[in-house]
């Protein structure tokens, strides 16, 4: 039973530096200490920005470039090996999903915003006063960070996994790590991740590539900031 299966290299080392890269991300990103040097330096109005910059951009690098490198060392894979890559044979199908996710979700994120409880949550970057410069720069990171997330969740972790044990194996693994993920953000996210992974793993697989996840991912991050931003009373937006 415990005998080594060359095939299963992959999946191993995938479900490892995941892992380890995710709790990397979580223990640095949410640091106290990174926080109040910030504070030291820049007062505590522009650390609300800087810091929610520096966990995204932190998850790009510990989520996505530090993994790339990790599975191009031990593997010999690539990022392309991975979904991260252009499939003509399924660009149609895959802008389809993108179109079809992003006219179901933006909605959802407009009734779900009016609830008091994703005020606390949404935006993430939690300044009374947004300008358009600071728009961009949130849609920036968070394009960043996500697009890391997949790679590590919807890439590097389902496909390895797929190769080894079937589709479907894989997408479980992935969609219970995605989801565990998601326990500080509460109970009812915790068990949105269920459906909506699922959902994400096999349009991922389906298509090849991670550009629906991401899309639809990224729709719904977006949605939920400026939708909250645009409720809450406590935010406000100037255009100069």
């Amino acid at each position: 039973m415990l005998q080594w299966n060359p095939d299963d290299l992959g999946p191993v080392v995938a479900i490892t530096v995941c892992t380890l890269a995710f709790v990397l991300y979580w223990f640095i990103s949410h640091s106290e200490a990174v926080r109040s040097r910030m504070e030291e330096r820049y007062g505590q109005e522009r650390t609300r920005i800087r810091f929610v910059l520096f966990q995204k951009y932190s998850g790009a690098l510990l989520l996505g470039v530090v993994p790339a490198l990790a599975m191009f060392w031990l593997v010999r894979a690539r990022p392309s090996d991975y979904g991260v890559r252009f499939d003509p044979e399924t660009w149609g199908t895959s802008l389809a999903w993108m179109l079809g996710l992003g006219g179901l979700l933006i909605p959802v994120g407009f009734f779900a915003s009016r609830r008091e409880e994703a005020w606390n949550r949404y935006p993430q970057i939690r300044t009374p006063v947004w300008t358009p410069g600071l728009l961009v720069q949130n849609a920036a990171a968070w394009a960043a960070y996500l697009l890391a997330y997949e790679y590590l969740f919807r890439g590097m972790l389902l496909f390895e996994c797929a190769r080894s044990v079937g589709a479907w194996p894989a997408i479980a693994v992935s969609t219970a790590l995605y989801s565990v993920a998601h326990v500080p953000k509460g109970l009812g996210e915790t068990i949105g991740a269920i459906p909506f992974g699922v959902l994400l793993c096999v349009l991922t697989l389906t298509t090849g590539t991670l550009w629906v996840a991401f899309a639809a991912h990224f729709f719904l991050a977006l949605s939920n900031d400026a939708f909250a931003l645009y409720h809450q009373p406590g935010m406000v937006f100037k255009r100069g």
